[in-house]
């Protein structure tokens, strides 16, 4: 029986080749990590609309060559977490670690 992670590496591959990304390199525990903290800090379902949306923004920076795929993933994975970060801490009023 496979572990949870080599399941998600198998399904992230057949995700990657299905879109014709073979060559594209993604961190899967970085982005379920952005993810985890989406759904912790706003609500449940702000995960998978954070990470589509962050995944977008960063194929439009890269698609458009703003930025090399690492670095348009980087990006977008990063202001994604400023953005939870700034929405906790208006929500609650103080700043968030």
């Amino acid at each position: 029986m496979k572990s949870q992670d080599e399941t998600l590496e198998e399904w992230s591959r057949a995700l990657l080749q299905a879109y014709e990304l073979e060559d594209v390199q993604i961190d899967v525990n970085a982005i379920l990590s952005l993810a985890g903290v989406a759904a912790h800090t706003v609500v449940r379902p702000a995960a998978p609309l954070t990470t589509f949306i962050a995944g977008l923004a960063a194929g439009i920076a890269a698609g458009s060559g703003q930025a090399s795929d690492a670095a348009a993933i980087t990006a977008a994975m990063d202001r994604a977490r400023s953005l939870v970060a700034d929405y906790a801490s208006e929500a609650t009023g103080a700043p968030v670690e």
